[in-house]
């Protein structure tokens, strides 16, 4: 596109990723390299997995916006007979949130592949809420709520769910897969994977105590045996 393709347009992103050559978020990449105006920016995020939205079980979107017409505008035109929507004005924490929980679902499939069970991960996933808040406090400190759906429910339901492709992603190495047959078996993008990279370089300046989402970055770029590292991560979680 040109460099100005989308200057004076309202843009709105479900993707759940960070540009890795620069490490932002993509509402960060668009301001800061296509001219998009904060006010023109919108995030659409979870807890909403595709594949129940493709059998019309019932399913809730977030639509984030610093202007509340366009939230409401995109959220009554994705509203529907299984499908709902809630508002919010937090552009960066929803779209830093739903980077992480892809991270802390690989950590969870992980913890599946290596046997541990329900009890640990509810450690595992109360831990790493809390994670989530100390690192969208520090990106972007605003007055929020870490339990609301966008950033608890989207994190629970990609770290707890069978459709989540970074859970089997996960549990594929903690059974003892590379990562490159794990990527190659499933066939599909686990994008915790990507991301947990980028996180760990963003926090090498932060600073901010993710002891969840520095295991998993050992594990899969430093290749820390998963027995070893969960191991002591068990211990830090106490």
């Amino acid at each position: 596109m040109e460099p100005n393709a989308l200057k004076g347009k309202t843009c709105f992103s479900a993707v759940k990723g960070i540009v890795p050559e620069t490490n932002q978020i993509v509402g960060e990449f668009l301001f800061e390299h296509w001219g998009v105006q904060k006010n023109d920016l919108g995030i659409i995020c979870g807890p909403c997995h595709a594949e129940e939205v493709a059998l019309e079980r019932l399913s809730y979107l977030t639509i984030a916006s610093q202007d509340p017409e366009k939230a409401k505008l995109m959220g009554d035109a994705l509203s529907g007979r299984f499908l709902k929507t809630t508002l919010s004005d937090d552009i960066y924490g929803t779209e830093y949130a739903a980077i992480l929980k892809n991270v802390i679902a690989v950590c969870s499939g992980i913890s599946v592949g290596l046997g541990y069970g329900d009890n640990f991960r509810a450690v595992l996933v109360s831990r790493a809420i809390q994670e989530i808040e100390r690192f969208v406090t520090a990106v972007h400190p605003i007055d929020r709520d870490i339990n609301e759906p966008a950033y608890l429910g989207d994190l629970l339901v990609t770290a707890y769910s069978a459709f989540s492709r970074n859970r089997e992603f996960g549990a594929m190495v903690g059974k003892g897969y590379s990562v490159k047959a794990a990527q190659t078996e499933m066939k599909m993008v686990a994008e915790g994977y990507y991301a947990v990279k980028c996180v760990h370089e963003i926090n090498e300046k932060l600073g901010v105590d993710m002891p969840i989402s520095e295991a998993t970055y050992r594990m899969l770029y430093e290749r820390i045996a998963p027995t070893i590292e969960m191991r002591l991560l068990s211990d830090k979680l106490a």
